[in-house]
C-alpha cells in the first residue's frame, strides 16, 4: 500500500501550494509556554526528561506575560491560542493567576496534563480563570500505563480526569496516547473505555528518539506494527464513534488524508512558537533545545518571530541524506523538525520509511 492514490496525490499538490502560502505569512496561531520542568510522574518517553524536583526554577508569570504583550498588538488574540505545558503545569498553584491575565488580554488558553493531580475542584478553578482547552494523556490499560508513566495509580487518576473533562461542554478536550511496543495490542480495549467516557477526540502518536525515549529504543514500533496502528486509526475514523487521528509529527504517504483530519504540515516556526522554561524562544515544544531563535530575557519575542526562524520556514536544507532522493520530499518537506538532528541535519525517524518497509 506504499503507492499514493491518485486522488490523495492531487490533494497533496493543492495542499503544497497552501503550505507555501502559510509559510510566507507565518501567522502565529499557537504559543506554547513551558511553565515548569517539575513533574509528578517519571515517564519512559519524556522529551524534557522531567523529574519531581527540578534545578530550574519555574518561570515567573510576569516574565511570560511580557512576551505575550509583545505578541498582542500584532495578532487577533481570539485566533491565537496559548497552551501551557511542562513538566506538569498542574503542579503550579498560580495557573489561575496566569489564566486570568490571559483572559483579560482576550487570549484563549489551555493546558496539557497527565491528569494525575487534576480533580473536580482544581478543574472548576481553572475553568473560572478562563481555561478553554485541555489535553490529558492516557497510554494504555492500567498496568502498561502505570509502568510507562512510572507511578502506580496514574491510570486511575488520568481516567478520572478524562471523565471530568468530558462532561464540560465549555472545554475543547482531547486525549493523547503514546503508542509503543507494550500497548499496541491494547488499543481496541482502550478505545472502548474512552467511548464510555463520551470522549470525542483521540490523538495517537509514536515514540521518537528525544529525551528519555532515546534510551528506550525497545519501545519503538516495527514497520509491521506501525502499519497496524495506521489501519487501526483509519478503522476508527470509518466507524465514526470516536474521532481518532495520528499526531502531526510525520508524513504518512498512502495514509495521508485517511489517518488524520488534514495533510501533514510541520508548523514549527510557521504558526507555532514557544517560550521554554529558561526563556528560550523556539517553536513546537517537542524541539526542546534544538532550533533556539532567541531568549525573552534578551530579545523582543515579536521581533524574533518576524525576523528569525529562517531554518524552520525554509526547509530546503533538509533535502539531504535519505531525503535527497525521496520522491515524496515535495509533500513532506523533510518531515517534522523534531525528528531531525539540528547539527547534522540527519533524519532520525521517518514514518513513511516504516510504511515502505512493510510493503
Amino acid at each position: 500500500m506504499n503507492k499514493i492514490p491518485f486522488q490523495t496525490g492531487l490533494g497533496l499538490e493543492l495542499f503544497r501550494a497552501f503550505r507555501s502560502a502559510q509559510t510566507k505569512l507565518h501567522e502565529l496561531n499557537y504559543l506554547f509556554w513551558e511553565c515548569t520542568l517539575r513533574c509528578n510522574l517519571n515517564c519512559s518517553h519524556c522529551g524534557s526528561d522531567c523529574t519531581k524536583s527540578s534545578s530550574v526554577k519555574d518561570m515567573p508569570i510576569a516574565d511570560f506575560l511580557k512576551a505575550v504583550d509583545s505578541v498582542r498588538p500584532h495578532v487577533d488574540p481570539h485566533n491565537t491560542t496559548i497552551v501551557i505545558t511542562g513538566g506538569e503545569p498542574i503542579l503550579r498553584n498560580d495557573l489561575e493567576e496566569c489564566g486570568i491575565e490571559l483572559y483579560k488580554r482576550e487570549f484563549p488558553w489551555g493546558i496539557v496534563s497527565n491528569g494525575f493531580a487534576l480533580d473536580a475542584v482544581r478543574l472548576d478553578s481553572l475553568r473560572s480563570a478562563g481555561l478553554r482547552s485541555i489535553t490529558i494523556s492516557l497510554d494504555g490499560l492500567e498496568k502498561s500505563h502505570d509502568i510507562f508513566r512510572g507511578e502506580k495509580g496514574s491510570y486511575v487518576r488520568a481516567l478520572k480526569a478524562i471523565e471530568l473533562c468530558a462532561k464540560c461542554n465549555d472545554l475543547e478536550f482531547d486525549v493523547v496516547t503514546c503508542v509503543h511496543q507494550n500497548n499496541l495490542s491494547e488499543l481496541d480495549e482502550l478505545k472502548k473505555i474512552l467511548v464510555t467516557t463520551c470522549l470525542k477526540r483521540w490523538r495517537l502518536f509514536t515514540i521518537f528518539p528525544k529525551g528519555r525515549a532515546a534510551q528506550n529504543d525497545h519501545l519503538k514500533l516495527s514497520s509491521d506494527q506501525f502499519v497496524r496502528l495506521m489501519d487501526f486509526i483509519v478503522s476508527c475514523r470509518e466507524e465514526g464513534i470516536i474521532s481518532a487521528s495520528y499526531g502531526c509529527e510525520g508524513f504518512l504517504g498512502p495514509y495521508e488524508g485517511k489517518a488524520r483530519d488534514s495533510f501533514f504540515f510541520c508548523k514549527a516556526g510557521v504558526s507555532v512558537g514557544s517560550v521554554l522554561i529558561d526563556g528560550s524562544i523556539s517553536a513546537c515544544p517537542s524541539l526542546r533545545s534544538d532550533y533556539i531563535q532567541g531568549n525573552i530575557y534578551a530579545d523582543d519575542f515579536w521581533e524574533v518571530w518576524e525576523n528569525r526562524f529562517t531554518n524552520m520556514r525554509d526547509r530546503s536544507w533538509t533535502k539531504s541524506g535519505k531525503c535527497a532522493t525521496c520522491k515524496q520530499f515535495k509533500y513532506c518537506n523533510g518531515n517534522g523538525l523534531h525528528l531531525r538532528d539540528e547539527k547534522s541535519g540527519e533524519l532520525l525517524f521517518c514514518q513513511y520509511e516504516l510504511i515502505n518497509e512493510k510493503n
